[in-house]
Parts: C-alpha cells; sequence; structure tokens
C-alpha cells in the first residue's frame, strides 16, 4: 500500500493546540492499560507527570515539542511526539485501534518529516511494552535496557 495512502487514511497531522489535551489523555489512558504494570509507583508518577504537569505543553506551544496526530472520524487514534530534532518523546495508539497500522504509520510519517530537513535517522527510549512494536517497524537497540525516576527503558535508533 501507498503510505500516503496510508497517513491519509488516518489523517495524521501536526497538532493543533486544541488537540494537545485529547492527545495525552490518550497517552495517559494507554499507559495505564498497558505499560503501568512494568513500572514502580515511582515510575506511574513519573509518567503521570510528565504528560500533565505543563511543562511539555509549554514546550509545543513555543514550536520547541512537536506532536503530531493520527485522527479517525474526528477522534484522535493515535499520537506520537518529538523533541531534540530526532527523539521520539511519546508514542501511543488507541486500544481500539491496535495493530491497524497507526504506530507503523506514525513513525513513518514522522520519518518523512524529517528527511525533509535531511535529518535520516529517529532515536526513542522503548518502554518494555513497546520493545517488539519498534524492533518490527525498524528499530535496532543501542545499549541495555536503563531506568531513570522510575522509567524503564531500552534506547534504540531507526535509520530508514
Amino acid at each position: 500500500m501507498d503510505m500516503r495512502k496510508e497517513w491519509e487514511k488516518w489523517n495524521i497531522h501536526r497538532a493543533s493546540k486544541m488537540e494537545w489535551q485529547p492527545a495525552m489523555d490518550l497517552a495517559w489512558r494507554t499507559f495505564l492499560r498497558y505499560e503501568a504494570g512494568d513500572y514502580t509507583n515511582e515510575g506511574i508518577r513519573s509518567f503521570q507527570e510528565f504528560v500533565s504537569d505543563g511543562r511539555l505543553e509549554q514546550l509545543f506551544l513555543r514550536g520547541s515539542y512537536h506532536l503530531y496526530v493520527a485522527t479517525h472520524d474526528g477522534e484522535i487514534v493515535g499520537m506520537i511526539t518529538k523533541r531534540d530534532v530526532r527523539h521520539i518523546s511519546l508514542l501511543f495508539v488507541d486500544s481500539d485501534y491496535h495493530k491497524m497500522g497507526i504506530g507503523k504509520a506514525l513513525i513513518t510519517y514522522l520519518a518523512a518529516e524529517l528527511r525533509k530537513d535531511d535529518i535520516t535517522g529517529m532515536t526513542v527510549n522503548a518502554a518494555p511494552y513497546g520493545i517488539g512494536f519498534y524492533h518490527k517497524v525498524g528499530f535496532k537497540d543501542i545499549g541495555q535496557e536503563e531506568e531513570a525516576e522510575g522509567i524503564r527503558y531500552t534506547p534504540m535508533v531507526y535509520t530508514r
């Protein structure tokens, strides 16, 4: 399938100010359902603070933290954020839309956006739940699992 068509199917675009909170709500809901079990209470609190304390939103509003969303019938069904030029900070897909290609489409869309600026790779600190997905779409481990503020992650790189 032509990837551009897949983007259109999910209407992937740079998020508006009005889409910020629904996207963060999606991240929190999905984290609780699929990832919280892999973390300590400290990690859960750290993640909740990360998506809700307002600091990221201020960076987003200033244009230094980028949020892209996938929508279907007007609802946000997936989201990805980018910081530090090429680093994926958050990637979540609504549980009702798992295994439909939205995560892959978000990665492909972001890679295409980066290529416009001659950037050919991305990095991510993958949560335990997401490691299999990231491997499937072409990311490679570049280090062992680490932990910071109760958040477990494996550093990865994508160079397609």
